[in-house]
């Protein structure tokens, strides 16, 4: 993937994680050719991506079953499942991506889900 695949994120400077574009590059299978990356304006909405494909194949699995349920021990068991899945996170003070791991994302996906539940 070239740099000119990743779009430059708007300058605004914000606080928190509210507005930090966010990439997830994940690859399912250990075929290379399933790689491939989703992206984001926000930390948050890349977790409830992440969700959102996690919900679809349990769909694709269980299609007669109408409202399908999940804790967050089967989300991460999905995250883990996958050959390879991680995040660049822009940061503005610096104005470059920074890396973070499949732990890292689980860890959010975790406080995203929390905050929701309250």
């Amino acid at each position: 993937m070239g740099s000119s695949a990743i779009k430059k994120p708007c300058r605004r400077l914000v606080s928190g994680y509210a507005n930090k574009h966010t990439i997830i590059l994940m690859q399912t299978s250990q075929n290379r050719a399933t790689r491939t990356f989703m992206d984001y304006a926000s930390i948050s909405q890349a977790i409830d991506g992440i969700c959102g494909l996690y919900e679809r194949k349990l769909k694709e699995l269980n299609p007669a079953i109408r409202n399908i349920s999940y804790d967050i021990a089967d989300l991460y068991n999905f995250i883990d499942g996958l050959a390879d899945m991680s995040a660049l996170v822009y940061d503005h003070s610096i104005q470059a991506y920074l890396p973070y791991d499949r732990q890292w994302i689980k860890q959010r996906t975790f406080q995203h889900l929390k905050k929701l539940a309250h």
